[in-house]
């Protein structure tokens, strides 16, 4: 981010030349202002839209699993937005971006000592702390979220709620700070290269599946998900148009997680939405391909993940890509997704609805082809052309490689201590009679879907 304040410099340069030969000082303040204003307005509409993506994984995820489960999804992505907010409200704002060192911030817990109102009083671009907050406080939940899909159908209500809270509280926002607040691998350089991630596909969707993968590695397999053989079995969602209805409800709202990212409301947002588009777009059509060429049929789940993971995919080089690339990358995504979820069943990781493939092992692939296609200045890479495929030279994919391998570090260690802790405490999985019964009314005392009494 440090080098946003010049894109928005640039863009008021006809403004100023304006003022330069007017005889009003007052002019370019208001000019300035409403600038300022705008850039507010854009950033807290394209956090709404990240908000309202919460909506989008209940629906994914509840339409992947079976209806005795479906108030306990639901419950659980309510959960990551309630304590999620607050976890980051308490602490996770001021260690992502506060004053401190390498690892973490030192100031602003609970937003105590900022100015919430101040135009430009995050120090980010022209944002108030209210403003960046708001943005950056959706999109810890969204982080959190990813491992609830990961999890679904056996886990405890009240041990997720406990890792949600040091998710968001702790362990993401480290990483953002590592990034995005001035820390660790923000000051890596090889060279002339730094790192890249836009919006996120390392920072949020990597970290998230990270966080999952390790979360579904303890907690086990759901019951009769793999036989005696070792071989996995299907075990079908129960509503598909609630998954695929949350997979658009997703891919709108990353016409806010992507172009809000810009953090300001300039000419580059449209640009970075029609590769946000495209990116999708293609992911679907490849992993549609590649699933009705192993399997002779389209599979309308698997081509839903296949969306997501060209939105993830493109996430992280969406600012610095040309449309054309952001079609590859996006393609690229699909493909992947769809060995991912196979390998995963192989090594019987049991993921019910493919989210470490589609957040963590594409988020992977959206960090990491940035170092290959990196063709513009998003604000982070400070030069044009710094991709392999552009000239730039291997330093950019070696600086790319190395974030995934420290974020990798971080958050598997410290979600493996978290999650390994409560496993030994209070128990990470419900027990064998509440699975087969479905963890709705153990767990939350009503049902998804129950019949109208008698008497009505």
């Amino acid at each position: 981010m440090r080098n946003r304040a010049l894109r928005i410099i640039s863009g008021l340069g006809g403004v100023t030349a304006i003022v330069a030969i007017t005889p009003s000082i007052g002019f370019a303040q208001e000019v300035s202002e409403t600038q300022a204003i705008l850039d507010n307005i854009w950033v807290f509409i394209a956090g709404c839209l990240v908000f309202f993506m919460q909506a989008g994984f209940a629906l994914v995820e509840a339409g992947l699993t079976r209806a005795k489960n479906v108030v306990n999804i639901f419950a659980k992505n309510v959960a990551d937005a309630i304590i999620g907010i607050l976890a980051f409200f308490c602490s996770g704002y001021a260690l992502a971006f506060g004053g401190g060192n390498d690892f973490f911030g030192t100031d602003g817990f609970f937003l105590t000592g900022l100015d919430i109102n101040e135009l430009g009083g995050s120090g980010v671009m022209n944002l108030s702390h209210g403003t960046f907050f708001f943005f950056q406080a959706v999109f810890a939940a969204t982080a959190v979220t990813i491992c609830s899909g990961a999890m679904a159908e056996r886990t405890k209500f009240g041990s997720y709620l406990i890792f949600g809270a040091v998710m968001c509280a702790v362990i993401y926002p480290v990483v953002v700070h590592f990034t995005w607040g001035g820390g660790l691998i923000a000051n890596i350089s090889i060279g002339d290269a730094v790192y890249s991630d836009f919006a996120g596909s390392g920072v949020v969707h990597m970290t998230g599946g990270v966080a999952a993968l390790v979360g579904a590695f303890l907690v086990g397999p759901r019951r009769g998900k793999f036989g005696d053989d070792g071989k996995p079995r299907a075990i079908p969602g129960h509503n598909i148009p609630f998954a695929i209805l949350g997979v658009f409800v997703l891919w709108l709202g990353w016409f806010g997680f992507n172009p809000g990212s810009e953090l300001a409301a300039d000419n580059l947002v449209t640009g970075i939405a029609l590769n946000t588009m495209l990116a999708a777009a293609a992911g679907g059509l490849a992993t549609a391909a590649l699933i009705w060429f192993k399997t002779g049929k389209p599979d309308i789940a698997f081509i839903g993940n296949g969306v997501l993971a060209g939105l993830v995919a493109i996430t992280g080089p969406c600012g610095t890509v040309t449309p054309l690339i952001s079609v590859l990358i996006g393609a690229i995504g699909g493909v992947i997704v769809v060995y991912s979820v196979l390998f995963f069943d192989k090594i019987k990781i049991d993921d019910p609805v493919g989210a470490i493939s589609v957040h963590g092992v594409v988020g992977v692939w959206g960090v990491i082809s940035i170092g290959l296609f990196a063709k513009f200045d998003d604000a982070f890479l400070g030069r044009d052309d710094a991709g392999l495929f552009y000239g730039g030279g291997v330093e950019q994919l070696i600086v790319q490689l190395l974030m995934v391998l420290i974020i990798a570090a971080w958050v598997g260690i410290a979600s493996f201590v978290v999650f390994s802790t409560l496993k030994a405490t209070i128990g990470l999985r419900v027990d064998d009679e509440e699975e087969v019964e479905g963890l709705d009314v153990p767990e939350h005392g009503m049902a998804g879907y129950s019949a109208d009494p008698a008497f009505v």
